[in-house]
């Protein structure tokens, strides 16, 4: 996205990746700060595979990002968390986005 306003494809992907209740719980779970796979599931009461699904989606679109860290009893840890954003969806917007679609 440049200057905050999204190309077309760009706001067809952000557009799809937040279309989902579980999403958008994950996005503001992760609001509060990053958190591992395994915690995440548990605090929305999902199951650690659909998470990974919507996960995958959110950072796919540039929403979320991940990490693997080593904990300190050598298991991996899957951490992801929020990327900053913010979109101001106008008619304008989305009429300048529009223009430069390419899907």
């Amino acid at each position: 996205m440049d200057e905050g306003i999204p190309t077309g494809d760009d706001l067809v992907a952000l557009l799809a990746a937040l279309a989902s209740p579980h999403r958008l719980r994950v996005v503001a779970a992760l609001a509060g700060g990053r958190n591992y796979v395994s915690q995440l599931a548990r605090d929305l009461g999902i199951s650690r595979a659909l998470l990974q699904v919507h996960l995958k989606k959110l950072e796919a679109s540039g929403l979320v990002t991940s990490s693997l860290e080593v904990s300190e009893d050598g298991k991996a840890m899957h951490y992801y968390e929020v990327v900053p954003f913010a979109v101001d969806l106008t008619p304008e917007t989305v009429e300048r986005a529009s223009a430069t679609l390419t899907l």
